[in-house]
């Protein structure tokens, strides 16, 4: 079968910049795979040509089989999308945002009511549905933001650096909730973030670096790989930092790897 999301040979230069060098990797269906990376990695410059806000430079981009060149409308139409900037209306209700998301999609009312209800409960929202957003706390927004993304049930969701700004109980109820989406069956993710703690064993980790990937593969097998303890280590030195983060995140004792 052919992997849902392909990215083989990505290049992008801004100027004499070089954002992103040569990218290449694939997302197979039902997955959760984390884009992990420090800041300027190149992670949302990837975002941007995945989702055409930049025309694509050099290589080939494609979504549940469609290039995203030659057949924009067609893959662009599988993509769910959470960016790390808000997007939301203040002003309006959680319901409304959703109507108001549903309509620009052409959904039928009855199909977004259907739709609508399905995803305020399952992230956990039905009780907040007239409230305004203004009124919601940061967690609730993103997950208003993901219950937008996943209205028009897309094939691949995309989210970029997610959980920023939220405190650790927050961020990781938002992770569990999207892993628990991919392993239901409900979307494909692709997860930006520079946060380690993130990752889970069976996720597929492509680790990007000064806009190339230094490593990819599955969470547990690359600690192995790598002779790594734990991902905080592999992340360090791939990226050349020095350890400083007290977070270890995955551990090889937790991924079932040689101990």
């Amino acid at each position: 079968m052919s992997p849902i999301l392909s990215i083989a040979g990505v290049s992008h230069h801004y100027g004499a910049k070089q954002a992103l060098n040569d990218v290449s990797f694939d997302v197979e269906k039902g997955s959760f795979a984390l884009l992990l990376g420090p800041n300027g990695a190149g992670k949302s410059t990837l975002y941007t040509l995945l989702t055409q806000l930049l025309p694509l430079q050099a290589g080939r981009i494609a979504i549940a089989g469609h290039d995203i060149s030659t057949a924009p409308r067609a893959a662009l139409a599988g993509l769910g999308i959470v960016f790390q900037a808000q997007t939301l209306d203040l002003d309006l209700s959680v319901e409304q945002n959703l109507r108001y998301f549903a309509r620009l999609r052409g959904m039928s009312g009855k199909d977004a009511s259907r739709r609508i209800d399905e995803q305020l409960e399952r992230l956990s929202l039905n009780d907040r549905r007239g409230d305004r957003v203004r009124a919601l706390n940061g967690g609730h927004r993103r997950r208003l933001e993901i219950a937008r993304a996943l209205l028009h049930q897309p094939q691949v969701l995309l989210l970029d650096e997610p959980t920023v700004g939220l405190d650790i109980p927050t961020r990781q109820r938002i992770v569990d909730d999207v892993h628990d989406l991919a392993s239901d069956g409900q979307a494909t993710v692709l997860w930006a973030t520079h946060l380690i703690d993130e990752a889970r064993a069976g996720d597929r980790i492509v680790l990007l670096h000064q806009g190339a990937v230094r490593t990819q593969g599955e969470a547990r097998a690359l600690l192995d790989e790598h002779d790594c303890d734990d991902l905080a280590t592999l992340f360090n030195q791939l990226t050349e930092r020095k350890p400083q983060a007290p977070l270890k995140g995955l551990t090889r004792q937790d991924a079932g790897g040689t101990a």
